[in-house]
Protein backbone atom coordinates (compact mmCIF):
# COMPACT_ATOMS: atom_id res chain seq x y z
CA UNK A 1 0.00 0.00 0.00
CA UNK A 2 1.21 3.48 -0.90
CA UNK A 3 0.79 6.98 0.50
CA UNK A 4 -1.73 7.79 -2.23
CA UNK A 5 -4.01 5.03 -0.89
CA UNK A 6 -4.41 6.58 2.57
CA UNK A 7 -3.47 10.25 2.28
CA UNK A 8 -5.85 13.16 2.83
CA UNK A 9 -5.96 15.38 -0.26
CA UNK A 10 -8.03 18.25 1.17
CA UNK A 11 -5.23 19.62 3.31
CA UNK A 12 -5.54 22.54 5.71
CA UNK A 13 -2.50 24.77 5.18
CA UNK A 14 -0.94 28.01 6.33
CA UNK A 15 1.06 30.67 4.51
CA UNK A 16 4.38 32.04 5.79
CA UNK A 17 2.73 35.45 6.17
CA UNK A 18 -0.18 34.18 8.27
CA UNK A 19 -0.21 35.11 11.93
CA UNK A 20 0.41 32.69 14.77
CA UNK A 21 -3.05 33.58 16.09
CA UNK A 22 -4.64 32.52 12.77
CA UNK A 23 -2.85 29.16 12.89
CA UNK A 24 -3.94 28.55 16.48
CA UNK A 25 -7.57 29.11 15.42
CA UNK A 26 -7.16 26.75 12.45
CA UNK A 27 -5.74 23.99 14.64
CA UNK A 28 -8.70 24.25 17.01
CA UNK A 29 -11.31 24.65 14.28
CA UNK A 30 -10.17 21.57 12.34
CA UNK A 31 -9.10 19.58 15.42
CA UNK A 32 -5.65 18.88 14.06
CA UNK A 33 -2.21 19.00 15.66
CA UNK A 34 -0.28 20.63 12.85
CA UNK A 35 -0.36 21.76 9.24
CA UNK A 36 1.98 22.35 6.29
CA UNK A 37 3.14 25.83 5.41
CA UNK A 38 3.05 26.48 1.65
CA UNK A 39 4.07 29.38 -0.57
CA UNK A 40 2.00 30.94 -3.36
CA UNK A 41 2.89 28.03 -5.68
CA UNK A 42 1.81 25.38 -3.13
CA UNK A 43 5.42 24.40 -2.45
CA UNK A 44 5.97 23.09 1.08
CA UNK A 45 8.26 25.48 2.96
CA UNK A 46 7.65 24.40 6.54
CA UNK A 47 5.41 22.81 9.16
CA UNK A 48 3.74 24.43 12.15
CA UNK A 49 1.94 22.67 14.96
CA UNK A 50 1.06 22.57 18.61
CA UNK A 51 4.66 21.98 19.70
CA UNK A 52 5.72 25.18 17.95
CA UNK A 53 3.15 27.14 19.97
CA UNK A 54 3.84 25.73 23.43
CA UNK A 55 6.30 28.42 24.47
CA UNK A 56 4.65 31.79 23.81
CA UNK A 57 5.00 35.16 25.52
CA UNK A 58 1.24 35.78 25.19
CA UNK A 59 0.43 32.80 27.39
CA UNK A 60 3.26 33.30 29.85
CA UNK A 61 4.93 30.02 28.83
CA UNK A 62 8.08 31.55 27.35
CA UNK A 63 11.40 30.46 28.79
CA UNK A 64 12.83 32.11 31.88
CA UNK A 65 16.56 31.51 32.16
CA UNK A 66 18.92 32.18 35.02
CA UNK A 67 21.92 34.38 34.29
CA UNK A 68 24.46 31.54 34.26
CA UNK A 69 22.28 29.42 31.95
CA UNK A 70 21.86 32.33 29.55
CA UNK A 71 25.65 32.63 29.48
CA UNK A 72 26.05 28.92 28.73
CA UNK A 73 23.42 28.90 25.97
CA UNK A 74 24.88 31.87 24.16
CA UNK A 75 23.35 34.74 22.19
CA UNK A 76 22.37 32.71 19.12
CA UNK A 77 20.25 30.18 21.03
CA UNK A 78 18.62 32.88 23.12
CA UNK A 79 17.85 34.96 20.02
CA UNK A 80 16.28 31.97 18.27
CA UNK A 81 14.14 31.28 21.35
CA UNK A 82 13.03 34.90 21.43
CA UNK A 83 11.87 34.77 17.81
CA UNK A 84 10.00 31.51 18.44
CA UNK A 85 8.26 32.88 21.52
CA UNK A 86 7.51 36.43 20.33
CA UNK A 87 7.31 36.21 16.53
CA UNK A 88 3.87 36.98 15.12
CA UNK A 89 4.26 35.48 11.65
CA UNK A 90 4.23 31.79 10.78
CA UNK A 91 7.60 32.18 9.07
CA UNK A 92 9.10 33.11 12.46
CA UNK A 93 7.74 30.10 14.30
CA UNK A 94 7.46 27.23 11.78
CA UNK A 95 9.87 24.30 11.49
CA UNK A 96 11.72 24.52 8.20
CA UNK A 97 13.19 21.00 8.21
CA UNK A 98 10.26 18.98 6.86
CA UNK A 99 10.12 15.25 6.24
CA UNK A 100 8.14 14.69 3.03
CA UNK A 101 7.14 11.75 0.85
CA UNK A 102 5.64 11.18 -2.59
CA UNK A 103 2.31 9.54 -3.50
CA UNK A 104 4.21 6.36 -4.44
CA UNK A 105 6.03 6.06 -1.11
CA UNK A 106 5.15 2.75 0.63
CA UNK A 107 3.28 3.17 3.91
CA UNK A 108 6.09 1.29 5.66
CA UNK A 109 8.49 4.07 4.70
CA UNK A 110 5.95 6.66 5.88
CA UNK A 111 5.91 4.95 9.28
CA UNK A 112 9.72 5.07 9.38
CA UNK A 113 9.70 8.80 8.58
CA UNK A 114 7.19 9.49 11.35
CA UNK A 115 9.26 7.52 13.81
CA UNK A 116 12.69 8.79 12.74
CA UNK A 117 11.73 12.47 12.73
CA UNK A 118 9.40 12.19 15.76
CA UNK A 119 6.52 13.87 13.94
CA UNK A 120 2.84 13.01 13.59
CA UNK A 121 2.29 13.97 9.95
CA UNK A 122 4.15 13.81 6.65
CA UNK A 123 3.26 16.10 3.72
CA UNK A 124 2.96 14.32 0.37
CA UNK A 125 4.48 16.25 -2.53
CA UNK A 126 4.78 15.79 -6.28
CA UNK A 127 7.97 15.95 -8.35
CA UNK A 128 7.90 19.77 -8.16
CA UNK A 129 7.58 19.69 -4.36
CA UNK A 130 4.00 20.92 -4.54
CA UNK A 131 1.67 19.70 -1.80
CA UNK A 132 -0.78 17.03 -2.98
CA UNK A 133 -1.78 15.44 0.33
CA UNK A 134 -0.81 14.52 3.87
CA UNK A 135 -0.46 11.29 5.85
CA UNK A 136 -0.80 11.33 9.63
CA UNK A 137 -0.36 8.80 12.40
CA UNK A 138 -4.15 8.66 12.56
CA UNK A 139 -4.26 7.51 8.92
CA UNK A 140 -2.03 4.55 9.77
CA UNK A 141 -4.20 3.72 12.77
CA UNK A 142 -7.31 3.84 10.57
CA UNK A 143 -5.61 1.50 8.12
CA UNK A 144 -4.94 -0.94 10.97
CA UNK A 145 -8.54 -0.70 12.20
CA UNK A 146 -9.82 -1.47 8.70
CA UNK A 147 -7.86 -4.71 8.56
CA UNK A 148 -9.82 -7.87 9.32
CA UNK A 149 -8.22 -9.62 12.26
CA UNK A 150 -7.79 -13.34 11.58
CA UNK A 151 -9.58 -15.66 13.96
CA UNK A 152 -7.41 -18.00 16.07
CA UNK A 153 -6.46 -20.97 13.94
CA UNK A 154 -7.28 -19.26 10.65
CA UNK A 155 -5.04 -20.50 7.84
CA UNK A 156 -3.75 -18.66 4.82
CA UNK A 157 -4.23 -20.75 1.66
CA UNK A 158 -0.58 -20.46 0.65
CA UNK A 159 0.84 -21.56 4.01
CA UNK A 160 2.45 -25.03 4.18
CA UNK A 161 0.63 -25.72 7.43
CA UNK A 162 -2.66 -24.88 5.76
CA UNK A 163 -2.02 -27.27 2.91
CA UNK A 164 -0.88 -30.11 5.12
CA UNK A 165 -3.44 -29.47 7.84
CA UNK A 166 -1.62 -31.32 10.62
CA UNK A 167 0.23 -30.51 13.83
CA UNK A 168 3.62 -31.71 12.60
CA UNK A 169 3.62 -29.28 9.68
CA UNK A 170 2.35 -26.49 11.91
CA UNK A 171 5.23 -27.11 14.33
CA UNK A 172 7.70 -26.90 11.43
CA UNK A 173 6.16 -23.60 10.33
CA UNK A 174 6.46 -22.18 13.87
CA UNK A 175 10.09 -23.21 14.27
CA UNK A 176 10.95 -21.87 10.82
CA UNK A 177 9.47 -18.52 11.75
CA UNK A 178 11.30 -18.37 15.07
CA UNK A 179 14.64 -19.29 13.49
CA UNK A 180 14.23 -16.47 10.96
CA UNK A 181 14.03 -13.81 13.69
CA UNK A 182 17.29 -12.00 14.63
CA UNK A 183 16.36 -11.75 18.33
CA UNK A 184 15.92 -15.45 19.03
CA UNK A 185 18.67 -17.55 20.58
CA UNK A 186 18.86 -20.53 18.26
CA UNK A 187 17.92 -23.74 20.03
CA UNK A 188 16.70 -21.96 23.15
CA UNK A 189 12.99 -22.53 22.47
CA UNK A 190 11.09 -25.61 21.37
CA UNK A 191 7.43 -26.07 20.53
CA UNK A 192 4.97 -28.93 20.61
CA UNK A 193 1.61 -28.72 18.85
CA UNK A 194 -1.52 -30.72 19.64
CA UNK A 195 -4.78 -29.98 17.82
CA UNK A 196 -3.50 -26.53 16.84
CA UNK A 197 -2.51 -25.55 20.39
CA UNK A 198 1.19 -24.70 20.69
CA UNK A 199 3.14 -25.31 23.90
CA UNK A 200 6.30 -23.19 24.09
CA UNK A 201 9.07 -24.28 26.40
CA UNK A 202 12.78 -23.77 26.93
CA UNK A 203 14.97 -20.99 28.34
CA UNK A 204 15.39 -17.55 26.73
CA UNK A 205 17.72 -14.67 27.53
CA UNK A 206 15.15 -12.09 28.63
CA UNK A 207 11.48 -11.37 29.26
CA UNK A 208 11.46 -9.33 26.04
CA UNK A 209 12.61 -12.37 24.08
CA UNK A 210 10.01 -14.53 25.85
CA UNK A 211 7.23 -12.12 24.84
CA UNK A 212 8.48 -11.87 21.27
CA UNK A 213 8.58 -15.66 20.93
CA UNK A 214 5.03 -15.92 22.24
CA UNK A 215 3.80 -13.29 19.77
CA UNK A 216 5.61 -15.02 16.89
CA UNK A 217 3.99 -18.33 17.77
CA UNK A 218 0.45 -17.05 18.29
CA UNK A 219 0.48 -15.09 15.01
CA UNK A 220 1.66 -18.06 12.96
CA UNK A 221 -1.26 -19.04 10.67
CA UNK A 222 -2.96 -22.17 11.97
CA UNK A 223 -2.19 -21.68 15.68
CA UNK A 224 -5.39 -21.72 17.74
CA UNK A 225 -3.89 -21.11 21.20
CA UNK A 226 -0.52 -20.79 22.94
CA UNK A 227 0.68 -22.08 26.30
CA UNK A 228 3.95 -20.34 27.12
CA UNK A 229 6.02 -22.30 29.63
CA UNK A 230 9.39 -20.81 28.63
CA UNK A 231 11.66 -19.27 31.28
CA UNK A 232 13.49 -15.93 31.05
CA UNK A 233 16.96 -15.47 32.55
CA UNK A 234 16.77 -11.66 32.80
CA UNK A 235 13.84 -9.29 33.54
CA UNK A 236 12.36 -6.98 30.95
CA UNK A 237 14.33 -3.87 30.00
CA UNK A 238 12.15 -2.52 27.15
CA UNK A 239 8.37 -2.35 27.22
CA UNK A 240 8.06 -3.52 30.82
Amino acid sequence: MKASDIMTTDVVTAAPTDTVHDVAKKLLEHRIGGLPVVDERSHVVGMIGENDLLRRAETGTDHTRSGWLQFLLGHEVLAAEFVKEHGRRVSDVMSVEVATATPDTPVGEIARLLERHRVTRVPIVDASYRLVGIVTCADLVRMLAAETEPAPGELAPDEPAARAGNDAELRKAILKRLEAEPWISIGSVDVTVVDGTADVWGMVDSVCEKRAARVAVETTPGVKAVHDDSLAIRPAVIGA
